[in-house]
């Protein structure tokens, strides 16, 4: 059985479950609350030094980093598959995914908007800087979803880049981004989600989400 560290509100353990309900791979949960700091305990930081979510604790062991846990989930459980069938369109999924996990989503993650405000920026501020790096990064990806055709992030097929968008469009939505300038973006991510795998993996639908 494999056991997912996360929080329920975390982008990045939100792609993880994405990827895992869609496989189909039985797994449970450790909540660490961030707004508690409950994932700078001592225990966690035992389990991931980088006091980090997710973790992903599996029977051969541990996987930090979320894009590399997809990776090994894709290479354990390849069917259904979340990657295309050539090495171009591999590679261009994979651009896809890293476009948001490492160029959009760590410039609005709850560490660096604690810094922000710790160096004095006001809510204003920080709403402008969330807003500026999301439709950055929106900005790029909207024609290269067009390209595809659809209705998933890359053509007829889910992937891991529907495992990233899926997240991120969530927290734009939450943080109140427009998302009038994505419609072909906000079309892709509204398709993957509205599939019983994706609603399974939906935050509200998490045993530690508020209510």
């Amino acid at each position: 059985m494999l056991t997912l560290h996360g929080y329920w509100r975390s982008g990045a353990a939100y792609r993880v479950r994405l990827a895992l309900h869609f496989k189909g791979v039985a797994f449970t949960q450790v909540t660490h609350d961030l707004r508690r700091a409950e994932h700078k305990a001592d225990s966690y930081l035992g389990l991931n030094p980088q006091g980090m979510v997710p973790t992903l604790v599996t029977p051969e062991g541990r996987i930090t980093q979320s894009l590399a846990i997809l990776e090994w989930l894709e290479e354990t459980y390849p069917t259904p598959s979340l990657l295309p069938s050539t090495a171009i369109a591999r590679a261009e999924v994979r651009a896809m995914a890293a476009t948001i996990a490492c160029d959009i989503h760590p410039l609005h993650n709850l560490r660096v908007l604690t810094a922000l405000r710790a160096l004095g920026q006001n809510e204003a501020g920080v709403q402008a800087w969330i807003a500026r790096w999301i439709e950055a990064g929106f900005r790029a990806l909207e024609p290269e979803i067009a390209a595809r055709g659809g209705p998933y992030a890359f053509g007829r097929d889910v992937t891991l880049a529907d495992c990233c968008l899926i997240p991120q469009v969530f927290s734009a939505e939450r943080f109140g981004v427009a998302m009038g300038a994505f419609p072909v973006l906000s079309a892709a991510a509204a398709a993957a989600r509205a599939s019983a795998w994706a609603q399974a993996a939906h935050p509200a639908h998490q045993p530690d989400a508020d209510h």
